[in-house]
């Protein structure tokens, strides 16, 4: 499996970079979410299930993705 790379910059494959801020845990459920900031405009900050932010492209839905997996490290 894939890591995260706490402070990384990722592109998504969309377009756009981020920076992970890190890693943080549901309070009820433990699971993991990314919590990533936009390195465009004004930085807004976003979070994302983990498994989901290291997931691959659905190459049925975007099959001519640049990318392999969903956001990639710079």
């Amino acid at each position: 499996m894939r890591e995260i790379v706490v402070h990384g910059v990722y592109r998504h494959f969309k377009g756009g970079r981020y920076r992970v801020e890190g890693v943080a845990r549901h309070s009820e459920t433990g699971e993991g979410y990314v919590v990533y900031r936009s390195l465009e405009g004004e930085g807004q900050l976003w979070v994302r299930p983990l498994d989901m932010f290291l997931s691959e492209v659905d190459r049925r839905k975007y099959p001519d993705a640049g990318q392999v997996y969903r956001f990639e490290e710079e």
